[in-house]
């Protein structure tokens, strides 16, 4: 792959938390480490209720088309994961700017370090 940069959305074998199975799927990148990279998975099922832990993706948002997803979908910043570059599939697209800080707005909370 080119590059990685923060807020960038990629394609990945992302594990599912019981580490038996992973499910190729979208991720947003949140940081690069050597060869390692720091990651959220991106989900295409949308809920009517939103946990507190979750950003919407819509199809509505300005920069919906920047991201290279197919259809609105959900951050999960409780599903965050580390994996080796190369496992990287390919990359889609981006999230604006503002989005990224939302992001880690909300990571944060998540995480209990605000």
């Amino acid at each position: 792959m080119t590059k990685l940069d923060p807020g960038d959305i990629v394609l990945v074998n992302f594990p599912f938390t019981d580490l038996h199975s992973s499910k190729v799927r979208p991720a947003l990148v949140l940081s690069i480490k050597g060869e390692d990279v720091i990651i959220l998975g991106i989900f295409s099922r949308v809920s009517e209720n939103l946990r507190d832990s979750w950003i919407k993706i819509g199809e509505a948002n300005p920069g919906f088309k920047q991201t290279g997803l197919k259809k609105a979908s959900i951050i999960k910043t409780e599903k965050i994961t580390v994996v080796h570059q190369s496992l990287l599939r390919k990359g889609l697209g981006s999230i604006p700017s503002e989005l990224m800080q939302e992001v880690k707005q909300i990571l944060r909370k998540t995480l209990g370090i605000e």
